[in-house]
């Protein structure tokens, strides 16, 4: 049977080969994922013989990633926050960048107790759970159009032990909302343009779900939409915090009309791309 070098040796190749970026490194992750057991183990056990039973599994792992199936959707998890969060092809993998969402309602929330938010989209629940993790008295309902989507944030949920603090779901933005009123509300809404969605790595392009990445038309109607219709669910002095694409702070921008939200800021991430906007509602007089 292959040793845990040879069997690297050979993975790398064939993920080389793929144009997968960092190739040795993958096929580390991988196998220390097949095998169940960290990546020290691999470094101080080269020599280890893998079983029948762990060189199929592994190699059905490199050949899924081969095909530029994403490294999360293979493992099923992503961390985020500093959490652990169970993912499957229904939700979009989570980003680095979307952190600065759930760090932008901490701060909000330091000097409010019992605060309730809602998060348009859900997804995988990685914003609303992170933010119930870390802000115990808070409440939230999380909505998305997937039913499978609301499954994953359940999970989740259920996993970080803050389902009890959330309600899920079935909408269309808004849609299925009444009478609720809200601190705060968060979204990463489907922002890509379609044209746009082409040039997309293969792994995003492929794999994640289309409904999560693009509206189907220049990626800027669902904004326009969650932007329009926020003041009605939002208490007096209430916020948003949306994440926006590349080149959409502007037009976001003129999507907020002055008479009703103050406050607009569109903060940065890592790499200086306008990434998130956050606004406030006026207080009623």
């Amino acid at each position: 049977m292959p040793s845990v070098s040879e069997t690297l040796k050979e993975a790398s190749a064939i993920l080389l080969k793929s144009e997968i970026t960092e190739p040795g490194r993958e096929a580390v992750s991988l196998l220390a994922f097949a095998l169940h057991k960290d990546k020290t183990f691999l470094i101080a056990h080269s020599e280890y013989e893998l079983s029948f039973e762990e060189e199929k599994r592994f190699q059905d792992f490199v050949t899924r990633r081969a095909r530029r199936e994403p490294f999360q959707y293979i493992v099923g998890r992503q961390e985020f926050y500093g959490l652990d969060f169970a993912l499957t092809p229904d939700v979009l993998i989570p980003r680095p960048e979307t952190e600065m969402i759930v760090e932008a309602a901490i701060e909000i929330f330091q000097a409010k107790e019992n605060a309730k938010f809602c998060e348009v989209g859900i997804g995988s629940g990685c914003i609303a759970v992170s933010i119930l993790h870390l802000v115990e008295t808070a409440s939230a309902i999380g909505l998305d159009i997937s039913a499978k989507a609301l499954e994953v944030a359940r999970k989740n949920a259920e996993t970080h032990q803050v389902l009890e603090r959330l309600k899920l779901q079935i909408s269309d933005v808004f849609e299925h909302l009444t009478n609720e009123k809200f601190d705060l509300i968060v979204s990463n809404p489907p922002y890509i343009p379609r044209e746009d969605v082409k040039t997309l790595q293969a792994e995003v392009r492929e794999f994640e779900p289309l409904t999560a990445l693009t509206d189907g038309g220049d990626g800027l109607s669902i904004i326009k939409k969650i932007i329009a219709d926020a003041p009605k669910f939002l208490e007096s002095n209430g916020f948003l915090i949306m994440e926006i694409g590349i080149n959409q702070e502007g037009d976001a921008r003129a999507m907020f009309d002055s008479r009703v939200w103050r406050e607009v800021e569109v903060l940065p991430d890592l790499q200086g791309i306008p990434r998130t906007v956050k606004a406030r509602k006026y207080a009623k007089d």
